[in-house]
């Protein structure tokens, strides 16, 4: 029976690590802080903001929420990043998307400075975690996943990784992470030619492909470590990931679950890098 790899208790580790970091800072005088910005008055930003809300004193970091109208123009809302760049209390920016339709997302996530860039939005930011050489973090769903194999004990080094799916978000970015951690990364997606061909001969599959229930038994191997990266709600109701569960957890040696995952474990994440960004100023 394949173990199941909890995200909570990898979130509360990281959120255990964080706060003592930053009651250190506070200390020295420094509040790790947070700027969520978000634009229009969409449910699923206003839910996302309210849950980093929820969640950032257990990491010891402030939320400053930033309210802009649907209308904004792109200057003001230029202007109010250019802002938060500037302000020293800031220490990590975020830019809730989508955006509305009339605003240029591309140049305005390109505004926020890679040290304060949160997750990881802007060009110059992702370059960074390409180059190993940037000031700014790595995207935090695939810093996640990073957290999830270390606190499991799930080895990288010399094992054999296929990440599925390819986008700036997770895929790219976290097949860099794993080539860091010194494993063989083989990144697919949607276009791969024999899928199954390229899955079976891996020790770590991830799924980031943006399909429900698309990955099962039929591509998989024996004794893998199957990291599920997607969520979607089903027709009735309930969620799912990119991987069918019920097919996929009795050939591996251990399985994220859907919820409860990956999803758990990328806002800890996401406030660590501000400690860690807070950190860094001191």
């Amino acid at each position: 029976m394949a173990e199941i790899l909890f995200g909570a208790p990898v979130a509360a580790a990281i959120r255990e690590r964080s706060k003592t970091e930053s009651d250190a800072l506070r200390a020295a005088g420094i509040v790790p802080c947070l700027a969520v910005v978000r634009i229009g008055d969409r449910p699923d930003t206003a839910s996302y903001a309210a849950g980093l809300e929820k969640g950032a004193p257990k990491s010891g970091v402030e939320i400053r929420r930033i309210e802009l109208p649907e209308t904004v123009p792109q200057e003001e809302a230029a202007r109010t990043l250019d802002g938060l760049d500037r302000d020293p209390s800031v220490h990590g920016i975020l830019l809730l998307s989508p955006l509305p339709k009339h605003l240029d997302a591309d140049l305005l996530r390109n505004r926020i400075a890679p040290e304060k860039d949160a997750d990881c939005a802007s060009d110059l930011s992702l370059a960074g975690v390409f180059s190993k050489n940037g000031t700014g973090p790595a995207p935090a769903t695939a810093r996640a996943v990073m957290e999830i194999l270390r606190f499991y004990g799930i080895p990288t080094e010399g094992r054999r990784a296929a990440v599925i799916g390819r986008s700036q978000v997770v895929g790219r970015p976290l097949a860099m992470l794993l080539l860091r951690g010194n494993a063989t990364v083989t990144i697919c997606h949607s276009r791969t030619p024999d899928l199954g061909a390229v899955l079976r001969e891996a020790d770590i599959v991830v799924a980031a492909l943006g399909r429900p229930e698309a990955i099962g038994a039929a591509v998989l191997g024996e004794g893998q470590v199957i990291v599920d990266v997607g969520i979607h709600r089903k027709e009735d109701g309930h969620l799912c990931g990119d991987v069918d569960q019920a097919e996929a957890a009795p050939l591996a040696r251990a399985i994220t679950p859907v919820p409860g995952g990956v999803g758990a474990v990328t806002s800890a994440v996401l406030l660590r890098q501000v400690v860690e960004s807070a950190a860094r100023t001191h």
